[in-house]
Order: C-alpha cells, then sequence, then structure tokens
C-alpha cells in the first residue's frame, strides 16, 4: 500500500478524502491508504480519517505521497516542504504563482527523483471531453467565456488572473497557445464587485 495525507479540507480536499476512503474497485486508488488529513483549522476526524499535524506527516515513513488542496497562494511553500521530507506531491492547479517557481519546482521534484504531478480535474470530465470532441477539426473565428463566481480573498487565491487560470487553461487545450492582446479590470469595493476582462489571439490570429 502507497501511504498519503491530503492537505487542505475544503472543497476538493474532502472531495480526495472522500474519494481516497471509498477507492473505485478496481482502480489505482485501492494501492492507496490514507493515514490521514492536515488543516490548520482543528476537526477531530473526518469521515472516519483523522486530523495529523503537519510536522507528523512531513516526517512519517508511512507516508509516501501528498495531496495538496490547499489556497494557490501556499500552494508552492507546502510543495517544497514535502518534497524536502522526500514525498510525492500531487496539487490542485495552479502549482505556483509564477512560472519562475513552478519551474524550480519541477526541478527539485527532479533532484529528488519524485513525482510532483499538478492536477486539472475539469479536464477530465464528461463534459469537458464532450466539449473537446466538439471542437475538434474546426477553426475558431471569435468566441466568449464568461463566468461568474464570488469574490476571492486575493491574499490566499492570488491576483484575480489565477481565480480563473483553470478556465483559461481549456482554452489553450482547446485551441492551443493564446496570446494576450489586452486586459482591464474594474472594481467596485462598495458592491464587493470586481470584473476582469481579458482579450486573447490564438496562433493563426
Amino acid at each position: 500500500m502507497f501511504g498519503t495525507v491530503v492537505v487542505g479540507v475544503g472543497i476538493a480536499g474532502l472531495a480526495r478524502i472522500r474519494d481516497l476512503m471509498n477507492p473505485m474497485p478496481s482502480s489505482p486508488s485501492e494501492h492507496l491508504k490514507l493515514f490521514g488529513f492536515v488543516s490548520r483549522r482543528s476537526f477531530g476526524n473526518i469521515n472516519e480519517a483523522k486530523q495529523i499535524s503537519l510536522e507528523d506527516a512531513l516526517r512519517s515513513k508511512e507516508i509516501h505521497a501528498a495531496f495538496i488542496s490547499t489556497e494557490n497562494r501556499s500552494h508552492e511553500e507546502t510543495i517544497r516542504m514535502f518534497l524536502e521530507a522526500g514525498k510525492h506531491v500531487l496539487v490542485e492547479y495552479p502549482m505556483a504563482l509564477s512560472a519562475k517557481a513552478a519551474r524550480e519546482l519541477w526541478e527539485m521534484a527532479e533532484q529528488k527523483d519524485k513525482v510532483l504531478h499538478v492536477e486539472h480535474i475539469e479536464l477530465l470530465t464528461e463534459e469537458y471531453k464532450q466539449l473537446k470532441k466538439e471542437v475538434a477539426g474546426k477553426d475558431l473565428v471569435k468566441g466568449t467565456l464568461h463566468f461568474t463566481g464570488r469574490v476571492l480573498d486575493e491574499n490566499k487565491t492570488g491576483f484575480p488572473a489565477f481565480s480563473g487560470i483553470a478556465r483559461l487553461t481549456w482554452l489553450i487545450d482547446l485551441f492551443g497557445d493564446l496570446t494576450v492582446t489586452s486586459a482591464t479590470r474594474e472594481k467596485q469595493k462598495d458592491k464587493n464587485y470586481s470584473r476582469m476582462t481579458v482579450h486573447f489571439q490564438t496562433a493563426n490570429k
């Protein structure tokens, strides 16, 4: 069995705990054993998974890999700690808030001979797979991707572009490399409202 720990118990972290506690029959998950979860908040147990300290997770010889599901800004530091401790790492997208930091983490994982895997789970959904089939072989002339959500704490999630970067990855996966041609941001603090508008161009303009 391959020992694991889940770090962070938001929506993604809770889903990880659920799936590790109840793996699909005959799936690779059956070979993973959840030793616990790490959180800044005090929970005790969640679905029979026990809460353990970060220090214990890093020190444990029974834990071989960490599933990181914390806010974007803490990804880089948490990855570094687990790689330093000799653990494999799976992290929710995005891995870091800069390309420089991401490259350093890839290099660190390579030096430690550990797997560093970034998972963008939306690209694995049936809805997305269907969308990809529908656009296959077609040329994009013009299009709009619009999504809404609550205003996020930038201290935890990073600049607003990072709040939406997972959706933008859809476009790159569907239509190839994109170039930013313009970007604007509108904020209305009194209404707790923020909007970012970005225009992209494909390789063939």
